[in-house]
């Protein structure tokens, strides 16, 4: 954009959201082009950009926040990005290209990132807006969770996912009785089969933790002061809560979209640039769909960053495609990895490993001589090299006795067999 004195004036870009994903999308920009943008970036929080993932070593006791603060607030002076912390942006208009803030900030735009990321799902169920019972998305969760275990002894953890599974490790070193609740049959059952989830249940049950899984919420009871003291199971089943952490999935933060008349289904529809139905508006993160999946994960959203920010930077050349997810993992100590499809279904066959000794265990999934997934329980050294051979499509070929023993057991024999040719 030129002025009227022939001079590049600069475009304005702004986002909504102050997390991994969308201050990933403004590092990668700035790479390739600082200069052509003035950048205002609207968080919702009063902290600058933070490590979500980290968050359970913090409620752990094994970090302190300003340990996994990933952009310090010098960070956005240095690149002349104007900041606008504990402000939640209510309303966008399309039109003019205005966005407005709960506090009345507006801010024009030329392009729009949306970064909003997801929110808790609070169950329905009557008594889940008493004190005492929290989501686990943010650090002011974290704190309220180190708070509370300071004055109260018992805790329900409803979700058996990795959140909850955090959550509940968290509690547990902070001296509370914790039962997980689990609807699922096993824990943790989008990123393990049932053999490897019940290792770690044993092994966390060995811990102290208590869980209760295949079993439905029915209320969350009164103490007759408006906070939580019991959860009742359908089974009329009560066990003693003086905190109920919410952890039973997430849902993503799509109301300002949608308001906006930006369409959405499970996520904020976007193309493989990342731009939504207005070409002037980007999503990415949590919040947005892409080819029907909105990912948590952390890989599959700094690859849309990249790709992101080469459009916001006027390269244009850059397509996402979707991403193979992965999920490397460490609960309580207990090293975990799964990846593509693990779980195996018609048409493929499955190789499995049990050591007892040293207590792993390995799930290999194979069709039509590919590797197609892979689950690892204990030993994941190998998770990375399962992985390349998944995305890259490799034929497994003669190396197929090996394969279960890792990259290391195929010695000379990794290029020949598993570099070179691929299936047909």
């Amino acid at each position: 954009m030129v002025d009227l004195g022939g001079n590049m004036k600069k475009l304005k870009l702004v986002m909504i959201g102050n997390g991994m994903a969308g201050v990933r999308t403004l590092e990668e920009l700035l790479k390739l082009s600082d200069d052509l943008y003035n950048i205002t970036v609207f968080g919702a929080e009063p902290h600058p950009n933070y490590n979500r993932i980290l968050l359970s070593p913090v409620l752990a006791g094994e970090q302190k926040f300003d340990e996994i603060v990933l952009n310090d607030l010098d960070w956005y002076l240095s690149n002349n990005i104007k900041l606008l912390l504990n402000r939640s942006v209510v309303r966008i208009d399309r039109i003019k290209r205005i966005v407005t803030a709960d506090d009345g900030t507006q801010a024009h735009y030329d392009r729009l990132l949306i970064a909003t990321g997801s929110k808790p799902f609070i169950p329905p169920i009557p008594g889940n807006t008493l004190d005492g019972v929290i989501g686990y998305r943010d650090i002011a969760d974290t704190q309220q969770m180190i708070h509370t275990a300071r004055t109260h002894k018992h805790a329900v953890v409803i979700g058996g996912g990795l959140l909850g599974l955090e959550a509940a490790n968290g509690l547990k070193l902070r001296g509370m009785d914790v039962t997980v609740v689990h609807i699922g049959k096993w824990l943790l059952e989008r990123q393990l089969d049932q053999t490897s989830a019940q290792l770690l249940q044993h092994a966390l049950e060995e811990r102290g933790l208590k869980f209760r899984l295949g079993e439905q919420t029915k209320a969350l009871l009164d103490d007759g002061e408006g906070r939580v003291k019991a959860v009742q199971f359908s089974n009329g089943d009560v066990v003693p809560a003086d905190l109920v952490v919410m952890a039973a999935g997430v849902r993503p933060a799509i109301e300002l979209a949608e308001q906006a008349g930006i369409p959405c289904d499970r996520g904020i529809l976007v193309s493989d640039t990342l731009q939504t139905f207005d070409p002037r508006i980007y999503a990415i993160g949590e919040c947005a769909s892409h080819r029907g999946t909105a990912y948590g994960l952390v890989a599959p959203l700094f690859e849309q960053a990249k790709v992101c920010a080469n459009h916001l930077a006027q390269l244009g050349f850059a397509s996402y495609k979707g991403s193979v997810t992965s999920t490397k993992l460490k609960v309580t100590g207990i090293d975990l990895f799964s990846a593509g499809d693990f779980m195996g279904g018609d048409g493929t066959e499955s190789i499995t490993l049990r050591d007892p000794i040293s207590g792993s265990y390995k799930k290999l999934v194979i069709k039509n001589d590919l590797l197609v997934g892979a689950c690892l329980y204990g030993d994941t050294a190998d998770g990375g090299w399962y992985l390349r051979q998944i995305r890259e499509g490799r034929c497994i070929g003669n190396s197929r006795d090996h394969l279960m023993f890792g990259e290391h057991s195929l010695g000379a024999a990794t290029d020949v067999t598993l570099g070179v040719a691929l299936c047909a």
